[in-house]
């Protein structure tokens, strides 16, 4: 089939790659200049392990090209995809300003048939109003061309998007008619074939599916984070208590793990735009405001498990901090406990000396200009005469350290580790002053 999606951001460069694997002819269209000219060269402009590799086989084969004109991608299209970003506003709602344009330059130069599917998150009644916007364009050029609108949410985690967009557990649709199912039907039928993965829903339910995946998500997070904090006060192991509560098959052990709290382009702002609709509607969402605040309230843990230990007098000393990114596996720096942490700590007078695998530039940008801020290689170049060593994005190659290398080369043996990932036992027995989340 021929397809077009309007937006080259993460979603819709993993959507593109995925789609044009499978044999559909793909056209990836952005506003970005420098974004497509990159992409057209082969460079990412995300990290996402293995999209490299997928974008550029693709390109070379002729199945996925890159443009900058609308215009090519609704001429080419059959189905357009809409996957440009949805931020907060000041609210918190979402700023549905791009979605909206991209509908209206699609009722620009609309002269065939075409179904039109938003991908992007977007709050309940967005794709009537992205059908709103298509027909008063198309009625002010006087032209008639059959149009259709569904929603088609992404369900993608960061690090793992290749193998998620490949091998969906579900595809969530939502459609008006039959012949907008059997467009998506045909669409996504080679990732269809174990078993039935496509979910046929109304577009109002669709697109409430995918706040709703994401605020379940969150307030186990926030939920974990909260007993967290009570075993830290009761002298509980919350270890022990995951493992416990893990084991009951009603749980799981999927999002349970205690931490510094989520960050990244979704659980935050998805959260506050869920609770943000339902005050528009009447209903005050008083669970997921407690999930926001939570979460705003365990990025501040590590710098106080930090500010204990030295009696809050942290003025003239070293921090070293692994890891930048808000999850393992990305480059993405958006809403990253990191931050909170790097903040307080210059707050404080200290001295932050970082490393990330991949996060290093993109965090020296978002914590631009501040004296007393590094990003260095190699991560025990980092600890090196630190006085302290903060954990926070958990990449595999901090999972098993040289502990006595960093006993010898930090100036004090102080640890917080905010993704509990070592052992205290061990740890202590290097001769480490260890502190985890809700660990004694």
């Amino acid at each position: 089939m021929r397809v077009s999606i309007v937006g080259s951001g993460y979603v819709g460069l993993v959507s593109g790659a995925g789609l044009s694997d499978v044999g559909h002819h793909v056209v990836c269209m952005d506003i970005d200049e420098a974004r497509i000219e990159s992409l057209r060269n082969g460079v990412m402009p995300i990290y996402e392990p293995g999209l490299d590799e997928m974008v550029g086989r693709n390109a070379e084969e002729g199945r996925l090209e890159f443009t900058t004109s609308i215009a090519r991608a609704v001429d080419h299209a059959e189905v357009l995809f809409i996957a440009v970003g949805t931020p907060p506003e000041e609210d918190g709602s979402a700023d549905l300003r791009h979605v909206l344009a991209v509908a209206a330059a699609v009722g620009d130069h609309l002269a065939r048939p075409l179904l039109v599917a938003v991908k992007s998150t977007v709050p309940v009644g967005t794709c009537e109003r992205v059908r709103e916007t298509i027909a008063e364009r198309l009625a002010n050029r006087g032209v008639e061309p059959a149009f259709s609108v569904a929603s088609n949410p992404e369900f993608l985690k960061e690090g793992a998007a290749i193998a998620d967009f490949m091998k969906p557990d579900r595809i969530v649709v939502g459609v008006d008619g039959a012949e907008a199912e059997n467009l998506l039907r045909e669409l996504y039928a080679p990732f269809n074939r174990n078993h039935e993965k496509l979910l046929f829903m109304d577009v109002r339910s669709s697109e409430l599916t995918k706040y709703a995946a994401n605020a379940m998500l969150a307030t186990k997070i926030s939920l974990m984070n909260e007993l967290s904090n009570v075993a830290a006060r009761v002298g509980a192991d919350i270890e022990h208590v995951r493992t416990g509560i893990g084991s009951d098959p009603r749980i799981g052990y999927a999002f349970i793990y205690p931490g510094a709290g989520y960050g990244g382009s979704c659980f935050p702002k998805d959260v506050r735009a869920l609770e943000r609709t339902a005050t528009a509607h009447g209903y005050q969402a008083e669970l997921l405001r407690a999930v926001e605040a939570v979460n705003v309230r365990q990025k501040r843990v590590p710098f106080e498990l930090l500010a204990r230990h030295f009696a809050g007098r942290l003025t003239g000393l070293t921090i070293a901090l692994w890891g930048l990114s808000f999850k393992p596996n990305t480059d993405d720096m958006r809403e990253a406990p990191s931050l909170d942490l790097v903040e307080a700590a210059l707050a404080a007078g200290a001295r932050v000396r970082a490393h990330d695998p991949q996060a290093g530039e993109q965090a020296l940008r978002a914590i631009a200009n501040r004296d007393g801020f590094e990003v260095v290689e190699d991560p025990y170049a980092a600890a090196a005469g630190a006085d302290a060593l903060v954990l926070i994005t958990e990449w595999r190659l901090y999972w098993a350290p040289d502990f006595d290398r960093l006993r010898r080369e930090m100036k004090q043996a102080v640890i917080v580790d905010g993704r509990n990932i070592w052992s205290p036992a061990v740890v202590r027995r290097r001769g480490f002053s260890y502190y985890a989340i809700g660990r004694p």
